[in-house]
């Protein structure tokens, strides 16, 4: 996500460092070569407008210029008016009423079923028991799809009302109630443009059920489009929330810089990926160092705690810390990497731009039952220490795993460049990683 937006200015933030003292030009410059990047990204004009007016504001002065590194006190003042824009704190679901009710508002295709499903997925994950309620009865098979989806993940489903949205959410309120389930999460009808009749549907619902929380469910990849949608949603119904879809296919970030500026709207969850588990919770503080190619270390250690045993967790940093992990460690690191999702969304959340990395170091399904498969054939002694396997051997392991020598020698190097990159990074890890936590979360 945001690649475009991210290499631009990072590029920017290079040029800016190199430098031992910077003048009113140079600084110019760079919020010109900032302004550019943000407007080719689809973000809304006044707010790039004002964002640049408040760079500019902050970075002409002693503050900068009489700074031993000059270069990062623009990138620090960049980074927080990021923040600003993109809204300063975590905004959480409000989650009021007995019991909460969540409705998801949207035009049609803009994910809102699926996004109900791993809305409701994830607040299983926080020890709630929510709801499902179908409330679409136009779209054909939209309950059908959203019963499927609650059985697959073991989520209570109401079924839609073939006659009326409104009794289907009354209904699922009902059912909430009797079994102590909450929240109530109501998947309503879309359309392809804002009809008043919908309007009128959805407005009955909110003024009979009281709805905690009103989210809007909106295609990030539309750019300008969803923050005028957002503007008018809220105008008719004054919604609490946004939920930014396919935020992994937005290489510009229009809508994600744009839309809290515009509508005053927090974004309080996006989109990464089609399945269940890809929704996360939205920091403005981790996704502008993001942006800013600085990374995301902290959501990567949640992610990575949802799918990694404790144990194995320690097992694997005590060996790092020693250097002394093998063959079978790497491929179970390849493994727990897979779970995380699409290995790009993992890359960019390490700091230094490593999202550049994506297209040398792709996991596919194919690619890693290779690996295994090169892998398995080696004997433990081989797994354990692979400066042993010489020409003869890599023959047989490569008959053996029905691969050719070639792959089996690129493997071992892979192996040997990762011991050395873990080797580096664990000297400065402790220091790096507490630095990071404090700053960005």
């Amino acid at each position: 996500m945001f690649e475009n937006l991210t290499s631009r200015i990072t590029t920017v933030f290079t040029s800016l460092k190199r430098k031992g003292y910077l003048s009113e030009k140079d600084v110019d410059n760079a919020i010109r070569d900032i302004r550019r990047a943000l407007l080719q990204a689809d973000v809304n004009f006044q707010v790039v407008k004002e964002f640049c007016q408040n760079i500019k504001q902050q970075a002409v002065g002693e503050r900068v210029y009489k700074s031993l590194r000059p270069g990062d006190v623009v990138v620090k003042i960049v980074h927080d008016q990021l923040v600003e824009l993109l809204g300063q704190e975590y905004s959480p679901l409000k989650l009021s009423g007995m019991p909460p009710v969540i409705m998801l508002v949207g035009l049609q295709g803009s994910g809102k079923t699926t996004t109900a499903a791993k809305l409701a997925n994830s607040l299983t994950k926080q020890n709630y028991k929510p709801l499902l309620s179908a409330c679409d009865n136009r779209r054909p098979a939209a309950s059908e799809q959203l019963e499927i989806l609650a059985q697959k993940n073991q989520i209570d489903f109401n079924p839609v009302d073939p006659l009326s949205a409104l009794k289907s959410a009354e209904k699922a309120v009902e059912i909430a109630r009797k079994k102590y389930l909450n929240p109530v999460i109501l998947d309503t009808a879309g359309r392809l443009h804002i009809e008043h009749q919908l309007m009128e549907e959805l407005k009955d619902i909110k003024s009979k059920l009281n709805p905690s929380d009103i989210l809007l469910v909106v295609d990030a990849m539309t750019g300008q489009d969803a923050v005028n949608l957002a503007e008018s949603f809220n105008k008719e119904l004054g919604l609490t929330g946004i939920i930014l879809t396919k935020l992994d296919g937005d290489t510009r970030g229009g809508a994600a810089l744009s839309i809290r500026q515009v509508t005053g709207v927090p974004i309080k969850y996006v989109g990464t990926g089609e399945k269940i588990d890809d929704l996360m919770q939205f920091y403005p503080k981790r996704m502008a160092s993001r942006i800013l190619g600085m990374g995301d270390i902290v959501s990567l250690v949640e992610k990575a705690q949802e799918v990694t045993e404790q144990e194995d967790a320690e097992k694997f940093a005590r060996k790092l810390r020693k250097m002394t992990f093998t063959l079978d460690d790497f491929l179970q690191q390849l493994q727990n990497v897979k779970k995380l999702g699409p290995l790009e969304n993992v890359l960019s959340m390490l700091p230094g731009g490593m999202s550049g990395l994506k297209n040398d170091a792709e996991i596919s399904d194919k690619q890693l039952a290779k690996v295994e498969a090169i892998i398995r054939s080696m004997t433990i002694e081989e797994r354990n220490n692979p400066k042993i396997i010489n020409v003869s051997r890599k023959n047989r392991i490569a008959r053996g795993s029905g691969n050719k020598i070639v792959e089996v020698t690129k493997l071992i190097k892979q192996f040997e460049n990762t011991k050395k990159m873990m080797k580096k990074m664990m000297g400065k890890q402790q220091k790096s990683f507490s630095h990071l936590t404090k700053k960005f979360n």
